[in-house]
């Protein structure tokens, strides 16, 4: 396939590019700057600046572009970075797809989003069918999903991937817990009760790939394992993958002097199920924690899916 992205230098675009190519595909990059190689291409998010053609002959484009949720204390000017940084870029790229005649539109654009749609679900368990919550982030969420309208008004197959926290010793969950965790003060937040999404990173790779040659699927899709845990069940299992203690809590109030907003949304339940990628027959590789974990912290004495 020929593949546009945009958001292939964070996290998971990397990785996902990566995958892509030694699959055979043929990627082409956005980038915000003169592009300097030939899979690259400029473009302007920020002012609505996309030239269609980049697009026309596509078979496929992926959005993975967005200021990370949680690189930051949620200020109100970095609330607005989230919301423009998703936002425009996901209205440049669908309003270019809809400008391009019919034979040329790509068939298919994978859209980033959020488990987090969903708000707080407390002990609820949930699927897509679930409406939007009441959270920043479900907001967030679901202004994001819209911006991609015109694309599938347009005719192109949109897939809407609720992505929840992936597992990975470099990624935004694990990564800024692992140093404490293995001082031995892991510790649970506030009662530990709180459902968490989440995904291996070998899967979310697999299920991308799996959504960009299922033609049958689209709409939204939970990016997520079909075992969300509790977090005091994934406190226990990271200290016990790291071979630790984790006798602490941190007490609701003592995050929030620390995060902020955001620290609300850690505390948030989200009890999210995978319906459609169940449906659809996807297998995952780790769908537990512990070998999740071990996976990621131990990749050599796992086998690779």
């Amino acid at each position: 396939m020929r593949i546009v992205m945009a958001g292939a230098s964070g996290f998971l675009g990397t990785r996902l590019a990566d995958r892509l190519r030694e699959s055979g595909h043929q990627i082409t990059r956005l980038v915000r700057r003169p592009a300097e190689r030939p899979e690259e291409a400029t473009w302007e998010p920020a002012q609505g600046r996309l030239d269609p053609a980049l697009l026309s002959g596509a078979d496929a484009v992926i959005n993975l572009a967005g200021a990370g949720i949680g690189d930051r204390r949620w200020t109100a000017r970095y609330k607005t970075v989230l919301r423009t940084s998703r936002i425009d870029t996901t209205d440049t790229i669908a309003r270019a797809i809809k400008q391009l005649p019919g034979e040329e539109r790509p068939r298919t654009l994978l859209q980033a989003s959020g488990a987090g749609w969903y708000g707080d679900t407390g002990d609820q368990a949930v699927t897509e069918e679930a409406p939007a919550g009441t959270t920043f982030l479900a907001d967030l969420c679901r202004v994001w999903e819209a911006a991609a309208r015109p694309a599938e008004d347009a005719g192109t197959r949109v897939v809407l991937l609720r992505t929840a926290p992936t597992i990975d010793a470099g990624g935004s969950l694990l990564k800024p817990l692992l140093l404490p965790f293995k001082l031995g003060a892991g510790a649970r937040i506030g009662g530990g009760r709180q459902w968490m999404a989440w995904i291996a990173l070998a899967d979310w790779l697999n299920a991308a790939e799996f959504l960009l040659e299922r033609e049958d699927v689209s709409g939204p899709v939970n990016v997520v394992s079909p075992q969300p845990v509790t977090n005091a069940q994934f406190t226990k299992a990271l200290a016990r993958e790291l071979h630790r203690p984790a006798l602490f809590t941190i007490p609701g109030p003592a995050l929030d002097l620390v995060l902020g907003e955001l620290a609300g949304e850690t505390q948030r339940s989200q009890r999210v199920l995978p319906g459609v990628l169940s449906g659809a027959g996807f297998a995952w590789a780790y769908p537990g924690i512990d070998a999740a974990l071990a996976a990621s912290l131990r990749p050599e004495a796992v086998m690779a899916p």
